[in-house]
């Protein structure tokens, strides 16, 4: 969500543990490079996923290549994922990762480095850039709880089930998060949880005194309906 406890992204600069959650099979067509026998994007993730199950921290995709895994293909140029560190610090985190080839973006002091809950990073072969979120406690933990896997390229992600990537894209209300609803509503169709969407959304009107969120998803909801 747009807030402390969101996977977006807060004015801070700033795996998963096996669950019986289902699989979702979904690609993300064709990308313009790839990496190897792989699309950059799943070679991305695959060489990210394998540092994070080394250090033992629990993770998850959100943002713009959800909308796209969940909903319609549109032209995306980041990563952004929520980390859960565990017993991992910070600084051995961001160690581990810039050895497998994603180091940070900027130069960070150490002060930073402790506080900080995003991270800029890139993937130096593809030069995609990676948003790396700390994952906090509330919503974070429920969202690490509901993540599912999702095919991407050969490649098993875990990934924000659909119902949190919408609401946490209800809360951010841009343009193109408006869109990414509309599309991942469409495509998902009967099987995505509403009911599950409205409470949450409901008890972020509560918690972040944002009366409308569930006004605003309706009508979303509605929209997706009416287009073909």
């Amino acid at each position: 969500m747009s807030s402390g406890d969101s996977p977006r992204r807060s004015t801070r600069i700033g795996r998963p543990k096996k669950t019986d959650a289902p699989t979702m099979q979904r690609t993300f067509g064709s990308p313009p490079t790839s990496i190897g026998s792989r699309p950059v994007v799943a070679q991305l993730l695959a060489e990210l996923g394998e540092t994070l199950r080394a250090l033992g921290c629990r993770w998850y995709v959100f943002g713009a290549q959800a909308a796209v895994a969940y909903g319609k293909p549109r032209m995306t140029a980041d990563v952004d994922v929520t980390v859960e560190l565990g017993s991992t610090k910070r600084s051995a985190l961001l160690a581990a990762l810039a050895a497998a080839g994603f180091p940070t973006r900027l130069r960070l002091s150490d002060a930073l480095v402790d506080a900080a809950r995003l991270f800029p990073l890139v993937h130096e072969p593809s030069t995609i850039p990676v948003d790396l979120l700390i994952a906090g406690f509330g919503l974070h933990q429920d969202f690490l709880e509901r993540r599912r896997e999702v095919d991407i390229g050969g490649v098993l992600v875990p990934m924000s089930c659909p119902e949190d990537l919408v609401v946490t894209k209800v809360l951010a209300g841009r343009r193109k998060d408006l869109e990414d609803i509309r599309g991942v509503l469409q495509e998902q169709g009967a099987a995505i949880g509403c009911d599950q969407i409205r409470e949450l959304l409901a008890a972020a009107e509560a918690a972040l005194a944002r009366p409308g969120l569930v006004r605003r998803f309706d009508r979303l909801r509605k929209q997706a309906r009416s287009t073909p």
